[in-house]
């Protein structure tokens, strides 16, 4: 008898469905077949160890599996529970009607109970797009997979509970999630705010221009001003995260196996901080298999590079075409797996080696040299590609010890939300366009248009710090979001200004 069960593959953050065809037939023997990997093959010892716990029939017949389509590399142990409903149901121990209308993952262990699996939302999402009525995934799953709607998601603890479902005996629980409350959850649960941050007016100014229109930033300072402090706030000041948003974070969360058994949806934007240690398969994807990397897991979010020039040369190197395109292709010899990578830049780094030139108070002790070494560990190309470098000075005791709160975060956030809307309407016909900082050229020259006297002073300052058509780009886009935070709908002199200021990296006599 032939049966056919449907299941799911993860390829980058995509599913693909799968057809999972068994056949048992005179003979003794088990094939398993249709670009299996070995943790694929291995699931005959633990199909059968799981039938024979759950007081389940493991026929003594020849049992063909074919994973359709065959050009599909299928990985992993989540197939384990589909292959054995195809057994039961082409030996008659189970009825084989609702098979057809349902997407079905688990690994199973010995005992019969399912263990969680990775990729949970994908496939719903994918299900949904084939017109599939249920997906069956183990408990720990289930509400990942529920918050895609218009479709059925069933939690099991263990293949006896799914063979009595098919049989009609005992219907498995619908699992039902709300993703509003995750929402609210993330917000409610910030334990950082600006308010704790004393002084430093001029960097929260520049903090508040990047998130507003999305834009790379790069703090430069001595150990103790505060740069990691701001940079865990950065959060904070973020718009909230859309449905859409969080769909496409959570998805590639899941794919890498990083989701708790109580997160539904990643509500909140991600802050990735990698060590300086970080590999280049380990910073933007890779491996035998490929797997999403930091600056894909940081998707929507915040990619924290502390300490800069301590990063291996090569590794900042393999950033700059995925802050280009906003997305990174993994190659292999027999595929290509794409991850998104709309990340926000968030970088800090010390003036010099001993961390103190040009302090006010502390003498550097840096050879000769040493300065401009430190600051040549970090590419001009990659330089060009972080809008704001904004200087962090010591904080001095009279405004630390101030006993008055700062300027809380959701007053900053208000501000950056009125700028964000006002982009939102303006690229609102542009596709993959939302924000200022991922214009186009195109866009570029019809919403950042100067007058002679702006363009005058941009010249100047082109020559004077002989910046790259790149950084005149990314200087028109941070003046056209401080324009969108005055609510102004010309770029001034006054806004370029300011936007040419934060080009600090870029001044030749910087590190004198």
């Amino acid at each position: 008898m032939l049966v056919k069960v449907y299941a799911s593959a993860i390829h980058g953050v995509d599913a693909t469905t799968i057809t999972v065809e068994v056949s048992v037939d005179p003979g003794i023997k088990f094939f398993l077949v249709g670009l299996p990997d070995s943790a694929v093959k291995e699931s005959q010892q633990r199909v059968r160890g799981a039938l024979a716990y759950s007081q389940l029939k493991m026929p003594r017949q020849q049992i063909t599996v074919n994973m359709a389509p065959a050009d599909i590399r299928k990985e992993g142990s989540a197939y384990d529970l589909p292959i054995a409903l195809g057994i039961l149901a082409a030996s008659d121990q189970l009825h084989s009607e609702g098979l057809a209308s349902a997407i079905i993952m688990g690994e199973l262990s010995l005992d019969g109970s399912l263990m969680p699996i990775t990729g949970a939302l994908p496939m719903a999402l994918q299900a949904v797009k084939e017109g599939f009525k249920s997906i069956i995934l183990p408990l720990q799953n289930a509400k990942e997979a529920a918050v895609v709607e218009g479709i059925e998601v069933l939690g099991a603890s263990n293949l006896a509970q799914v063979v009595r479902h098919f049989n009609d005996d005992e219907h498995l629980p619908l699992i039902v999630t709300d993703p509003k409350s995750a929402f609210e959850r993330a917000y409610s649960l910030s334990g950082v705010d600006f308010s704790e941050v004393k002084g430093q007016d001029n960097v929260k100014r520049a903090l508040e221009i990047a998130a507003a229109g999305g834009h790379n930033v790069i703090l430069i300072g001595p150990p103790g001003a505060g740069k990691s402090m701001l940079a865990k706030r950065m959060a904070t000041i973020l718009p909230p995260m859309t449905m859409e948003e969080a769909l496409e974070t959570t998805k590639i969360h899941s794919v890498a196996g990083l989701l708790s058994q109580d997160t539904a949806l990643v509500a909140h934007r991600p802050f990735r901080s990698p060590h300086h240690s970080v590999s280049n398969a380990a910073l933007v994807g890779g491996g035998s298999y490929p797997q999403p990397g930091e600056i894909s897991l940081a998707h929507h979010g915040i990619l924290f590079l502390d300490e800069l020039p301590e990063f291996q040369r090569s590794v900042l190197e393999v950033m700059r075409q995925p802050m280009e395109d906003r997305e990174v292709t993994i190659s292999r010899a027999s595929h290509a797996v794409t991850y998104p990578a709309a990340f926000m830049l968030f970088a800090s780094m010390n003036p010099c080696p001993c961390g103190y030139h040009n302090h006010p108070t502390r003498q550097c002790t840096c050879p000769p040299g040493a300065v401009d070494r430190y600051l040549n560990k970090i590419s001009g190309p990659l330089l060009d590609r972080i809008d704001l470098h904004v200087e962090v000075t010591p904080v001095k005791f009279e405004e630390i010890s101030k006993d008055d709160p700062a300027e809380a975060s959701n007053v900053i956030r208000n501000r950056v939300l009125k700028a964000r809307d006002i982009q939102l309407q303006r690229f609102q016909n542009t596709p993959h366009v939302h924000n200022n900082a991922q214009m186009g050229s195109k866009q570029l020259r019809s919403v950042c248009k100067i007058d002679a006297t702006g363009r005058k002073m941009l010249e100047s300052a082109m020559e004077r710090l002989n910046l790259s058509a790149r950084a005149y780009d990314r200087i028109l886009k941070v003046a056209r979001t401080i324009a969108d935070l005055e609510g102004s709908e010309g770029v001034s002199p006054g806004h370029l200004a300011e936007a040419i200021q934060y080009r600090s990296l870029d001044r030749g006599d910087w590190g004198k």
